[in-house]
């Protein structure tokens, strides 16, 4: 097979099984992990939850990175942006998958259910399946709106670091967790605008092969502007403060800008695409800056 044949000799082996991992996905993943966790107390964080909750989690998400990596290695050879991935190009076997991802969530879950609380275990579970199976399996190849009902996996991180120190489901978390699933949609739509014609090949069923990037960008605006909408929503419960309200805002006019523009040039798709991660990045940032600033401990109750 030529592409396995042209494998560089001196590739090192665990810089593929670090690639299967998803490394700068779940990095973000991590950093809004964290932010959960500092948003969920006022004081200073348990060690053991933030130490091995993290590890946990982020070992998890790394097991989940890698099942998909399994999941789509066929399509993944087809298209241009993932054809050189570790197993299209041969750098690891199928078998040589399964038992890395296998070890990196079993031990993930053991960091959890020792370390942690159970919700938190069962919940970063779920989120496994439901990226791993759910998604990766049946609704990528079944729906063009696969990304809106899987990305509920990908909204997780957040409540998981939450649920890791407080043991239960509370009111921020839920909007942290309301906030990336919404964030979700026009993040990768932008995407997948830009490599349409890759999934096209790949006969994936994304939203801009079945209904054209007309369509898609359309979307992509709207729930750009519901997206700014729902982060007004720390500020209205009295979860954040001004300063969080002040910044959130401009960071969503600019993505909003940024979609509105994406309807008249799809050469913006990229643009859009890079920026929706500057921007999650920023948003939460922002939460935890204007937590730090308030000094005081947010309560559901309030």
């Amino acid at each position: 097979m030529d592409t396995i044949a042209s494998v560089p000799a001196a590739r090192a082996p665990w810089r593929s099984y670090l690639e299967l991992t998803k490394p700068r996905v779940v990095a973000l993943m991590l950093f809004t992990v964290l932010v959960g966790m500092l948003l969920s107390t006022r004081g200073a964080l348990p060690w053991r939850a933030l130490v091995f909750g993290s590890l946990g989690i982020g070992l998890v998400a790394g097991a989940a990175a890698a099942v998909n990596h399994l999941v789509d290695r066929r399509i993944d050879a087809v298209m241009a942006r993932t054809r050189g991935r570790p197993l299209p190009r041969g750098t690891v076997r199928a078998g040589q998958v399964i038992v890395f991802a296998t070890g990196l969530g079993l031990g993930g879950m053991v960091f959890l259910l020792v370390f942690t609380n159970p919700l938190c275990a069962a919940l970063t579970f779920a989120s496994l399946v439901g990226y791993a199976v759910v998604y990766s399996l049946f609704l990528k190849r079944s729906t063009p709106q696969n990304i809106v009902i899987g990305g509920a996996a990908g909204a997780a991180p957040p409540l998981l670091g939450w649920v890791a120190v407080t043991g239960q489901l509370d009111p921020g978390a839920l909007l942290l967790f309301l906030i990336i699933l919404v964030w979700t949609p026009p993040h990768f739509w932008a995407l997948a605008i830009h490599r349409r014609d890759d999934y096209a090949r790949a006969e994936v069923p994304m939203l801009p092969v079945t209904h054209g990037v007309a369509f898609t960008s359309a979307r992509i605006l709207h729930y750009t502007v519901a997206l700014v909408l729902i982060t007004a929503l720390p500020f209205a419960i009295g979860m954040s403060g001004l300063p969080y309200l002040a910044g959130a805002m401009l960071l969503g006019g600019r993505f909003v800008m940024l979609a509105w523009r994406l309807r008249r040039d799809v050469r913006l798709a990229m643009p859009v695409f890079r920026y929706s991660i500057a921007y999650l990045f920023g948003l939460f940032a922002l939460l935890l800056a204007d937590h730090a600033l308030a000094g005081q401990e947010w309560s559901p109750a309030m």
